[in-house]
């Protein structure tokens, strides 16, 4: 199989962060406002899902296993194919460099017997004719290792050919296949469907400020954003698998973007986790106490959380500085720019002191009045 040489530009990757989220958040919003439930009339599979598992999966068959169809199999055993022969084209190049590295050096050996017959060297024409014989038999197994080496592309490259053909036929076909598939499921679809609801539909524990209210909801809008990285992260992986397994070609920036990304995510996820109570705590004891008691255990244990997120913020901030002014960039190859990264320090850290805020605001409010409001990440959280 060719071997891929694609590096992700800088502006692709981060542009995808900026962008997909917000077409997904986009496309999922608009059709959940149009769709707020399923009815009987909504198909089982979709024609634009259908060609997005073709053109990121088709040669493992995945748009087939989503049409439910044993055509799968076909893709399936293909692939499996490619990849042990795959194997064999790795074997049969290693034993083509190792002939290679064998005639090279009887060759070399041969030049220097010739010097020595020159110069009258005892015994140096019996090693000339020894390092001949000894390279015409070198000769015969670097031919036999070309052949082997091309016979296995050859194969590679017929199974490759048949799979891509078979995936050319596929999406001429995809539609009639989508429709055959609703026609075959529609007697027993229903509507009792479970209904993923949006992030502005799962409403946080009541605020009794517009700050805290408003903080919620940009944390909230900032949560949802960040979430739709991990889809990314699951096709540049799948991606990195393809290239790697398949056509013997790993990648210098796969893992890395990815890692970086998943650092920023959890960065400015930080407030969002706060709003939802979600942090990790022993609360063994917290969830028995009452109301007040709860709000008053918060306010005496917000100090140290200030502490945490003030030092986090400016700290966060010298580091992103530091780095925008020397312009870092990464020690790969990749060489990706480290400010941008960096700058979710002390924005993460700015959320999260601003939903700190918002918590002690309702604790305060707890306290005067315990029937006002309650806490985030309380028992009766949704009720």
């Amino acid at each position: 199989m060719p071997e891929l040489t694609f590096v992700l530009p800088h502006w692709l990757y981060w542009g995808g962060l900026l962008l997909f989220p917000l077409m997904a958040l986009l496309i999922y919003h608009n059709t959940s406002a149009s769709e707020p439930g399923h009815s009987l009339s909504q198909p089982s599979v979709s024609l634009p899902i259908g060609y997005f598992f073709l053109i990121v999966g088709g040669f493992l068959g995945i748009h087939r296993l989503y049409l439910k169809s044993a055509g799968a199999l076909i893709f399936i055993a293909l692939f499996i194919g490619i990849l042990a022969v795959n194997t064999q084209v790795r074997s049969s190049r290693d034993a083509v460099s190792g002939a290679n590295n064998a005639v090279n050096m009887v060759e070399s050996r041969i030049v220097r017997a010739q010097k020595a017959v020159k110069k009258g060297r005892r015994g140096a024409p019996a090693k000339l004719e020894k390092a001949r014989q000894r390279l015409i038999g070198l000769k015969a197994e670097q031919l036999t290792a070309g052949e082997a080496h091309q016979r296995t592309i050859t194969i590679a490259k017929l199974l490759g050919g048949v799979l891509l053909l078979l995936m050319l036929i596929d999406a001429a076909r995809l539609p009639k296949l989508v429709r055959a598939r609703n026609e075959l499921e529609a007697p027993h679809r229903n509507d009792a469907c479970f209904h993923c609801p949006l992030e502005s539909e799962v409403e946080p524990a009541p605020e009794p400020f517009a700050f805290g209210r408003a903080i919620s909801r940009i944390n909230g809008l900032v949560g949802e954003f960040v979430a739709y990285w991990s889809i990314i992260a699951v096709v540049v992986y799948y991606y990195e698998v393809v290239a790697r397994y398949v056509f013997n070609s790993p990648t210098n920036w796969a893992h890395e973007g990815m890692f970086l990304m998943f650092g920023m995510q959890y960065l400015l996820a930080g407030g969002f986790v706060l709003r939802e109570g979600n942090h990790v705590r022993v609360d063994v004891l917290y969830l028995r106490l009452p109301p007040r008691c709860k709000a008053f255990m918060d306010l005496l244990t917000s100090i140290f959380f200030f502490i945490f997120a003030i030092t986090l913020m400016f700290v966060g901030w010298t580091f992103f500085y530091d780095s925008y002014e020397v312009r870092e960039v990464s020690f790969s190859e990749w060489a990706i720019s480290y400010w941008p990264i960096k700058f979710s320090l002390p924005l993460g850290a700015l959320l999260l002191l601003l939903q700190g805020v918002a918590q002690v605001l309702k604790d305060i409010a707890v306290l005067m009045e315990p029937a006002a409001t309650r806490l985030d990440g309380s028992p009766d959280r949704g009720a």
